[in-house]
């Protein structure tokens, strides 16, 4: 009797046929990945070399709040020297948070605030922040989308045999949550 032969044959080929979509799905989400990342490293370097303008700027209207200048310059270079996803986002929201308190400092001077190139600055800077919002809402869906795939059964199995890991989201600490308090 060849039908059990044949049932045999095509329940192996429906496997074969899952494991190959399975696995060209696996590889095109770390692509994606990876495309998230860049995307979104591209956006922050662009924050990065927009950083030491706009701490000049503000150095010529306030001397003497050299440590809260220190502190941009510190967590930009941690953010920028970090070697894993998870030192990555740590020194990302150092920065973001020490440039809310930049953006503070600022309101201390009026004649600051109205400077046309601290103006020009602040305005690329959020215009930068508002594309690393959306680069990191995007990372995050792909790394949602790929941990899913990679914990669901069955095909757990089959990112088991290529020795996936979980991927890292890119998320912000709670002490960024909080408003940032403007004192005169």
């Amino acid at each position: 009797m060849p039908w059990p032969w044949i049932i045999a044959g095509a329940v192996v080929l429906i496997i074969v046929i899952w494991f190959i979509g399975t696995y060209n799905r696996f590889v095109s989400l770390r692509n994606r990945f990876e495309e998230a990342f860049s995307t979104m490293d591209v956006y922050l370097k662009k924050r990065y070399d927009l950083v030491p303008n706009l701490v000049e700027t503000v150095k010529s209207y306030a001397r003497h709040e050299s440590a809260t200048l220190d502190n941009i310059v510190k967590a930009r270079t941690m953010a920028m020297g970090a070697q894993s996803l998870e030192e990555r986002a740590k020194g990302e929201n150092m920065l973001t948070g020490t440039l809310k308190s930049l953006f503070a400092l600022a309101e201390s001077y009026p004649e600051l605030k109205a400077n046309e190139n601290f103006l020009e600055l602040q305005g690329q800077l959020n215009a930068i922040e508002n594309d690393i919002m959306n680069a990191r809402k995007y990372y995050n869906a792909i790394v949602r989308e790929f941990n899913i795939a990679r914990e669901a059964f069955p095909s757990v199995i089959v990112a088991g045999m290529m020795h996936l890991e979980k991927k890292q989201m890119f998320e912000i600490e709670d002490a960024e949550r909080q408003n940032v308090k403007v004192q005169f």
